[in-house]
């Protein structure tokens, strides 16, 4: 009994990870809103050449966000 209420404690309560994969058309603010969760601000930006790798930490989920740079077509 004591291991089957440790697990779902565990379960409930444990650190939890995610990636996301932010994809989109050039200059459609992927890079504001990513920055936006992370800093709680808007920041001035320039393109993104490449990508953008950033961990957002929210409640018990820690989010590793991938941003793309964008193209003109999708």
């Amino acid at each position: 009994m004591g291991g089957s209420f440790t697990k779902l404690f565990s379960r409930l309560f444990a650190k939890k990870e995610m990636r996301i994969l932010m994809v989109g058309l050039d200059a459609a603010g992927k890079t504001t809103i990513l920055y936006k969760l992370k800093l709680g601000e808007i920041v001035t930006t320039i393109p993104t050449i490449g990508f953008n790798v950033e961990t957002v930490e929210y409640k018990n989920i820690s989010f590793t966000v991938w941003d793309v740079g964008g193209q003109d077509k999708v």
